[in-house]
């Protein structure tokens, strides 16, 4: 069964009926516009499954319709957008939260629970893959910034070997050479008197000399 059709099944069986009620709101009863929901959404209602995407829709046969929908769903602080669909008039909702509101004025409070729970999971999920899209870019950028290090000094040892450099360099390009998977932070710990942020300035300098040998093997 459909997420749509279980939500008309929760609403038919909750017993709302469309006669008037009392409890006054702006000239009309807060069961009034209830009840123009509800009579809307079973006779021509649609929601999509929250697993997919957000979209809850109301299909009218005029503007008029329409209108009253819209006015309905504003009178319990929702807000709906109105589009022309051939000769059809649609009321749509497609944020989470103002479909769940529109659940619960409809009194299809399972269903909104039902939605409510989808929207945490996601969330939760979308948090999780962004944290490991996170990691990941980090660990690309450690692994590329040590691949360019490693052939920045295995050029410089070629062309004027490791001892032609002052002895900090020398310290820098043995530590990448002997852990050349760790990173930055990984190396300063190793140093005792440097820092990541001096470490790094170490291996730009290596970086300038390997660019200047380039540059000279080319000409």
């Amino acid at each position: 069964m459909s997420f749509s059709s279980e939500v008309k099944n929760e609403v038919r069986n909750k017993n709302f009926t469309l006669k008037k009620r009392h409890s006054k709101i702006g000239g009309s009863t807060i069961n009034d516009k209830q009840d123009i929901l509800i009579d809307a959404f079973l006779r021509s209602g649609t929601i999509s499954d929250p697993e997919k995407f957000y979209h809850m829709e109301f299909i009218c046969d005029s503007s008029e319709e329409a209108q009253k929908i819209r006015n309905a769903a504003e009178g319990f602080g929702i807000s709906t957008g109105i589009m022309q669909r051939k000769d059809k008039h649609v009321v749509y909702l497609k944020e989470s939260a103002a479909i769940t509101d529109m659940l619960v004025a409809m009194g299809a409070t399972n269903a909104a629970l039902q939605l409510e729970e989808v929207i945490v999971l996601k969330e939760f999920k979308g948090s999780i893959q962004r944290r490991v899209n996170c990691e990941t870019s980090n660990i690309r950028k450690t692994v590329s910034a040590a691949v360019r290090q490693l052939e920045d000094i295995e050029l410089i040892n070629e062309k004027i070997g490791l001892s032609g450099l002052p002895e900090g360099l020398q310290e820098a390009a043995r530590l990448r050479t002997d852990h050349p998977d760790a990173s930055l932070n990984e190396l300063a710990g190793y140093l005792s008197d440097t820092g990541k942020s001096g470490l790094n300035h170490r291996f730009r300098r290596i970086a300038r000399i390997a660019d200047q040998l380039r540059s000279e093997q080319i000409l």
